[in-house]
C-alpha cells in the first residue's frame, strides 16, 4: 500500500500479513480521493474512518493535512499497527480507537465532514450504517458518510443516497443530508 498523495507521498507501507483486512485498491482509493478533493479542502476537514483495517485511508487523509482523522477497528492487531505506523510517520491529527464500528457510531458525539466506512464485504448489518450515521446526525453541514462495499449490495433507494461509482469489483456508495431551499423561486 502507498499514500498517494501529501507530505508522504509516494510513501510505501507495509502491513503485516496477519492482519484480517482487505485495503482499498490503489486505483479505487485514488478515485475515491478525486472526488472527495473537488468538494473539499482535505485540509480543512474532520475524518472518521470506520473499519479502518491497515489505515490505509487514515494515513491518505492525514498525509494531505486533515484538521483530525479518528480510525476505529475493533481488532486489536490493526489498532496496534495504525498507532505503531501514525507514530512512524509523525502525524498528531490521527486518533486511533479499538471499538466496533456499530457500537461507535451509536455512542460517538463528535460530528464530521467525512466519514468512510469500509466494512468486511460479507458483513451482516451493512444496510444499517446509513441510518446510524444519519439518526445519530454524524456529519457536519455539506458533510459526506462513503460507504465501500461490494455489487451484492444496492444502496440507492436510501433516502440519503447520493451516488454510486464502480470501480472494477470495488462499489463506492455516497450519501449526503442535503438541505432543501424552502425558498420560492423569483
Amino acid at each position: 500500500m502507498r499514500i498517494i498523495s501529501g507530505k508522504n507521498r509516494g510513501r510505501h507501507i507495509v502491513a503485516p500479513s496477519n492482519l484480517p483486512v482487505r485495503p482499498t485498491m490503489d486505483m479505487g482509493k485514488e478515485s475515491l480521493f478525486n472526488i472527495l478533493n473537488n468538494y473539499f479542502y482535505l485540509d480543512n476537514i474532520h475524518v472518521l474512518d470506520l473499519f479502518s483495517g491497515t489505515g490505509n485511508i487514515t494515513y491518505e487523509f492525514a498525509s494531505r493535512s486533515a484538521l483530525s482523522v479518528i480510525a476505529v477497528d475493533e481488532n486489536i492487531l490493526c489498532t496496534k499497527f495504525i498507532q505503531k505506523t501514525i507514530e512512524q510517520l509523525k502525524y498528531d491529527n490521527v486518533t486511533v480507537v479499538r471499538q466496533d464500528a456499530f457500537a461507535f457510531l451509536k455512542s460517538c458525539h463528535k460530528k464530521f465532514n467525512v466519514i468512510f466506512a469500509d466494512p468486511p464485504y460479507d458483513m451482516p448489518n451493512i444496510e444499517l450504517l446509513p441510518d446510524l450515521v444519519f439518526d445519530n446526525n454524524l456529519l457536519l453541514p455539506d458533510g459526506w458518510f462513503v460507504l465501500e462495499h461490494s455489487g451484492i449490495h444496492d444502496f440507492s433507494q436510501h433516502t440519503k443516497f447520493y451516488e454510486h461509482r464502480k470501480y472494477g469489483k470495488l462499489h463506492f456508495s455516497f450519501f449526503v443530508d442535503i438541505q432543501e431551499d424552502n425558498q420560492d423561486d423569483k
